[in-house]
């Protein structure tokens, strides 16, 4: 064959082949034409105007039964209302024409914010423009000629009410109006054949004519438009027959299904007030069992008890319809805990009463107990929380938000989450990336493709509804779905339930991978900083509730007649002027009262008089232990370890010392932080006030001094050292007006070590102080060589041979949106550095931080009476903390004790009471008793024993 001759043939076979890719490329576009331009606007066909519309605007969130007594005005279309955060009532009265009988009559509404039907007064259906919801079913075929109906708008978005932006801050004089309001007539079938149009178009795009089925899908839709007449509603049945035949041809049996559940995750709080949440909850629940019972196979999860128990409180006939599909088994309570929480930062305790509430709330008002933890939207796992859920009746786990990391791709979508105790839970990751799908076609091959668990696992969760601000699923996203349960070319799908989900996937995990450790969200780590009068707050409520609970149970131990806790506490506190002290903590401690400057002994868990606890016996004074450096800054030192003359501080550098960053991160303002901030290190070094001794010494000396930040921000500080404590403490307060700043106090220590070791929930673990791996550098956040940046909850130790220090410390920022004026305003924060040598572990130093966090309390008692020194309970090992004290939930006469084992050893203790105890069991911590497992009582107290980091619960039995 001639060259020439063969290159003129290969250009012919091109240029056919172009010619045949742009007719079907624009066949394509004329198909997405024949869709949008004329299907869509045939959607709805007659329409008429309301006979009435008037509004009545309230500041506030008021009941149905009181805004319908309220003043309506007459209101026009267009008119504008608000402003944000207030709410606009309308009454709508409508005729249904007698000539659309036996059709289908919905009621359009397009308006700003967020819409509440209500008819017979009681709420029916959400109305949200975001939220794909702009038409309310007034009757599937006209029944009713005259209706009246209520509308209730907030004004406000499903994201709050921001500036442009989903995370700016809001905008307080927005107003709001209503754009469409009319009666029309809804055409089921259009919406079908568009369905139709939707699912074939989408196959062709996502699969493409490489795939024999994406060109299957765009033939048939090519057929169907060819078929079609818009004008001629009597051509849609030959076309849709089309798609039916198409969607009809079904999978092998080896091909992966897809659980898919409704779902509508709404944030507690975000980006509007908590009543507004409320609000939520009831929009988004009453349109889910609007949608139930049109769809009989429908299935929605939701979890949140509070979020149940605020429906339940204003809203009880809804309440009692979501019981009563409940029963059905398609309304699905799920997660087991009160809220879904942060998964870092409450305290240990804290995450037990979550289970406990949520559990208790779920079975008492659904009859169940829930069997999957639900977190899909938390910023971090700590590893103690397979612990806690296998402790609280929970083996399964779903969540979502891993697959953001800004770095690394977590490697498992279903898997066996091992905890720090060892206990393991089955997880489940939805590969399509998102707790909020549309029922589309992308998030059913995203669901297979996305699966890094091949071949291990062939089932997946599709969580489908608008989500975060609420909203949740819509009939579109059902039709969806059906049309495509088993067609080749996509996944099987099938609506189903969590249990059904799980159970598929551990009737065949023998070949899943475990995960062992804390799950790390390698984003949104600003969240650890940002609020932190927030986090203050909640750290303090922490602490208080415990300090109560254990002197409430104390009272109880006295006197059974006292009511727990709702009355004063009859022996510890009263009117009276005589002080004693209170210790709440599972161990002897000797320390110098700040308000009094006296060095007292309290007993364990206990009591004493303020005369009986004063030392009375030589005490070692404050020696010299930091050489504070007034020459150079202000507050910075040399910190000498030990007895010998070592500078623990590295060379050149100085402890204390306060450094300044850009903080200005890519888009999440207030979440995250970029490593990048940190090449923008700035010493703080101006000093306003010099150093100046506050007290010179004894049982307590301490220096005080002021630097300044900016020409708008201070830092005053006191540095304290006392008797008998081994940690240097900085009782702090700033100033803070800054922009997109980041404040950092760095101790550069003269240690090297690989890893650093942080307190966590029930225990304790180590990260690297490395870059080595991109999962070294993606947790910058928390350690970065040996500046410890401290994200843990009471300690962080950073050790080598013989050489050890503790850090507690504190970091400001100040981001600008979603909240303009986030952490702006005063600080007042103590941290504390500790040196010491051994392992953290000989030197006490849990038992030190939790002395720095639990305060010893000063109390009052009864005039003329004598405290005498008692304690209530005591350990046999410093191994084992006894955190929590508290009444039993179901037993008034008995008590609840919880206790872990915090070195990472296995051990056998005592506890001992300073109170008579008829029986002792375990329990879980939901306080279930084990009737297989009596805690056996000794003359040397109960006996009890601990692998590493196991909790363990009592139940006690008081005489």
């Amino acid at each position: 064959m001639d060259f020439t001759v063969s290159q003129n043939f290969f250009e012919l076979v091109l240029q056919e082949n172009r010619r045949t890719l742009l007719e079907r490329a624009e066949k394509f576009i004329s198909e997405i034409y024949f869709t949008d331009c004329n299907l869509r606007g045939r959607l709805y066909g007659d329409a008429c105007p309301l006979e009435s519309i008037s509004s009545s605007l309230s500041q506030q969130r008021i009941p149905f039964l009181e805004a319908v007594k309220q003043n309506f005005e007459p209101y026009q279309v267009g008119d504008t209302f608000g402003p944000t955060w207030w709410t606009c009532w309308f009454k709508v009265s409508l005729r249904i024409p007698d000539s659309w009988r036996g059709k289908q009559v919905h009621l359009s509404w397009e308006s700003d914010g967020e819409a509440m039907v209500w008819r017979d007064e009681q709420p029916v259906q959400g109305l949200t423009k975001e939220g794909e919801k702009t038409s309310y079913i007034l009757t599937e075929c006209l029944k009713d000629d005259d209706i009246s109906l209520y509308v209730e708008l907030a004004c406000n978005s499903l994201f709050g009410a921001g500036q442009g932006s989903m995370i700016a801050a809001p905008d307080p004089d927005r107003k709001y109006s209503v754009q469409k309001a009319e009666l029309v007539v809804f055409k089921s079938d259009v919406r079908e054949l568009l369905t139709d149009l939707e699912m074939l178009v989408d196959m062709v795009k996502l699969l493409g004519e490489g795939e024999q089925r994406g060109y299957q899908a765009l033939f048939t839709a090519n057929e169907m438009v060819n078929l079609c007449e818009p004008t001629n509603p009597s051509s849609f049945p030959a076309a849709r027959s089309l798609a039916q035949k198409f969607f009809s041809q079904r999978n092998g049996e080896s091909q992966h299904t897809v659980h898919a559940m409704g779902h509508c995750h709404i944030d507690s709080a975000w980006l509007w007030p908590y009543e507004e949440t409320i609000r939520k909850c009831a929009r988004s629940w009453v349109t889910v069992i609007r949608l139930m019972e049109k769809n009989p196979h429908m299935v929605f999860t939701c979890s949140q008890a509070q979020q149940f128990d605020w429906v339940k409180s204003w809203y009880p006939g809804l309440f009692s319809q979501i019981q009563h599909f409940v029963k059905k088994g398609q309304f699905i309570p799920v997660g087991g805990t009160w809220v879904e929480m942060d998964g870092n930062l409450p305290s240990g305790e804290s995450m037990v009463r979550q289970f406990l509430e949520g559990q208790r709330f779920f079975k008492k008002e659904f009859g169940n107990y829930c069997k999957e933890f639900w977190l899909p939207d938390t910023f971090g796992y700590s590893a103690q929380l397979p612990q806690l859920m296998q402790s609280s009746g929970i083996t399964r786990f779903l969540t979502q938000k891993l697959s953001w990391n800004l770095v690394n791709t977590f490697p498992h979508n279903t898997f066996f989450w091992e905890g720090l105790d060892g206990s393991q839970v089955l997880t489940h990751f939805p590969p399509g990336n998102s707790y909020e799908m549309k029922g589309k076609v992308e998030d059913l091959v995203n669901t297979v493709k996305n699966n890094k668990d091949k071949g291990r696992a062939n089932h997946s969760a599709a969580l489908f509804g608008f989500g975060d601000g609420g909203g949740g699923p819509t009939q579109l996203m059902l039709d969806r779905l059906d049309r495509v349960q088993d067609t080749d070319g996509l996944p099987r799908v099938q609506m189903s339930s969590p249990n059904r989900l799980f159970s598929e996937l551990e009737a065949d995990s023998s070949l899943l991978c475990t995960w062992t450790g804390e799950l790390f969200l390698e984003l949104h780590n600003g969240t650890y900083t940002t609020q932190a009068q927030i986090k203050l707050g909640n750290r303090q409520c922490e602490t208080l509730l415990h300090d109560v609970e254990v002197a409430s149970s104390l009272a109880l131990c006295l006197d059974k007649t006292f009511q727990y806790p709702s009355e004063p506490l009859q022996i510890l506190w009263s009117t009276a002027t005589s002080v004693a002290v209170l210790n709440t903590l599972p161990w002897e401690r000797t320390e110098v009262l700040p308000l009094t400057g006296a060095l007292v002994t309290v007993p364990s868990v206990g009591v004493v008089s303020v005369r009986d606890a004063t030392a009375t016996k030589p005490v070692p004074l404050v020696s010299v232990k930091v050489q504070v450096n007034i020459h150079y800054i202000a507050g910075t030192f040399r910190l000498i370890h030990g007895n010998s003359s070592l500078n623990a501080i590295s060379h050149g550098c100085s402890g204390n010392q306060f450094v300044l960053f850009d903080d200005v991160p890519l888009y999440w303002d207030a979440w995250d932080v970029m490593d990048y901030h940190l090449q923008t290190r700035k010493p703080v070094v101006e000093v306003v006030s010099p150093v100046q001794i506050a007290s010179p010494g004894g049982l307590r000396g301490s220096v005080t001094f002021t630097l300044r930040i900016s020409d708008k921000s201070t830092i005053t500080q006191e540095i304290i050292l006392d008797a008998m404590c081994p940690y240097i403490k900085f009782n702090t307060q700033v100033e803070w007006f800054e922009s997109h700043k980041f404040l950092k106090v760095e101790f550069p220590v003269r240690v090297r070590s690989p890893n650093a070791t942080y307190e966590i929930q029930f225990g304790h673990l180590q990260r690297p102080t490395h870059r080595n791996t991109s999962w070294d550098w993606a947790r910058f956040e928390v350690p970065i060589t040996s500046f410890i940046q401290f994200v843990g909850h009471k300690w962080a130790d950073l050790s080598e041979h013989d050489c050890s220090f503790i850090f507690l410390l504190k970091r400001l920022r100040a981001p600008k949106s979603p909240d303009a004026n986030a952490d702006m305003g005063s600080h007042q924060f103590t941290y504390a550095v500790m040196p010491h040598t051994g392992t953290f572990q000989e030197a006490s130093v849990i038992q030190w931080a939790y002395n720095l966090n639990n305060p010893l309390r000063l109390i009052d008692h009864a005039p003329g009476s004598h405290i005498v020194a008692w304690s209530a309970f005591s350990v046999s090992a410093a191994a084992v903390i006894l955190e929590t004290v508290k009444q039993a939930e179901d037993r008034k006469d008995g008590l609840v004790v919880r206790l872990y084992e915090s070195h990472g050893s296995s051990v056998s203790v005592y506890l001992t009471a300073g109170f008579p105890i008829t029986e002792a069991w375990h329990c879980d911590l939901l306080e279930r008793v084990d009737p297989s497992r009596p805690a056996p009582i000794t003359a040397s107290g109960i006996s009890i024993s601990f692998s590493p980091f196991q909790i363990v619960s009592l139940l006690l039995y008081l005489k």
